[in-house]
């Protein structure tokens, strides 16, 4: 099939540190690659890909000092994608409801995966505007909010085999990986982590705009000897990082779409102790690759028990439930529908 990916201009693809949506845009395109499909990334001029680049802007907008109108480049993006649709079979946006207008108004068949929450009220007239639009879910649970969007599937994220892989060595401390703010509940990690009394080290990235929650709330719980913060990491730094950890702490406090960061740790062998919300349900086996807990004081006497898990058994179920072939099989399936009922006439039998 021709294939347009179209992702978001924040980060590159893969983004250097952290960045959920480009980073599984990177790992789907490049399946999609690998399986002899022609595909197209609409992405940053300083991405990575073994696609053909339409670079849309020389750098991720995160990282370029001169940028003063960050609407524009996300304006050209939409503008080329709209010219060259006559080129695809599919065009698969990651861009939310931004392109939903001009998708609705050509040929083309289109597909946009959801990546972000859905519980905003604010959303519930744009669906209503656009009934019609395909849309995909990366959990089933994301959805809910939205239950009458025209929800074609729910595709879970999955990552290559080989990017994640369980290190030797011991496992002496708690992660917590992701983002430092509010939702993702760095605080709570913390005080699990005193009270069980072992060592937690944060790699995790703080917005401009959780900047004061970190000075204000977090800061001060940090004594960088049994709380350690150590910054932004890298895909090749996460091995070591997850796989010397005894668990991984996910303490959320919002409706988690999917959680990247819990198959991270699958793929590394690593157990996820996960308060029950969003996607952890779904993703995470209770007992199996972790433990679901209501509190913080469950998921203290949960560390306990963390003898009950099986690194190799932990990256059995990684290798079954989330890797990227699966994800792009499953993307492929949703393609192929899309386009011949759009298309009948279309062969897309690869």
């Amino acid at each position: 099939m021709r294939i347009a990916q179209v992702a978001p201009l924040t980060e590159s693809v893969p983004p250097r540190t952290y960045g959920g949506t480009e980073r599984v845009v990177s790992y789907l395109t490049e399946e999609l690659v690998r399986m002899g499909h022609e595909v197209t990334l609409f992405a940053s001029g300083d991405s990575m890909t073994e696609a053909d680049l339409e670079a849309i802007w020389p750098c991720a907008l995160r990282f370029d000092a001169t940028l003063r109108d960050g609407m524009a480049p996300i304006m050209l993006q939409l503008e080329r994608l709209i010219q060259r649709a006559h080129e695809f079979d599919i065009l698969h946006c990651h861009l939310d409801y931004w392109p939903f207008s001009l998708l609705s108004r050509q040929a083309t068949p289109h597909m946009t995966t959801l990546h972000g929450r859905l519980d905003l009220p604010e959303l519930t007239r744009i669906f209503e505007i656009f009934p019609d639009v395909p849309v995909v879910s990366i959990s089933d649970s994301q959805r809910r909010p939205l239950s009458d969007a025209n929800f074609i599937g729910t595709v879970h994220h999955g990552l290559p085999p080989s990017l994640l892989t369980p290190q030797g060595g011991p496992r002496d401390y708690l992660a917590f990986l992701g983002r430092i703010c509010p939702e993702k509940s760095p605080d709570r990690a913390i005080r699990i982590a005193r009270a069980a009394g072992k060592k937690l080290k944060i790699a995790a990235k703080i917005d401009r705009v959780d900047r004061a929650y970190f000075e204000t709330q977090i800061r001060p719980m940090i004594d960088g000897e049994q709380i350690e913060l150590i910054g932004e990491i890298t895909d090749a730094e996460k091995p070591d990082f997850l796989s010397h950890a005894e668990a991984l702490l996910l303490p959320i406090d919002w409706p988690e779409p999917f959680g990247l960061v819990m198959i991270e740790a699958m793929a590394c062998g690593t157990p996820t102790i996960a308060f029950p919300a969003g996607s952890v349900p779904e993703v995470i086996d209770h007992g199996v690759t972790g433990f679901i807990v209501p509190d913080e004081a469950q998921a203290v006497a949960a560390l306990n028990h963390l003898e009950v898990f099986s690194q190799d058994r932990i990256r059995d179920v990684f290798e079954a439930r989330f890797t990227a072939r699966r994800m792009a099989e499953d993307y492929l399936a949703l393609y192929r529908r899309i386009a011949l009922r759009t298309r009948p006439a279309l062969r897309v039998v690869t």
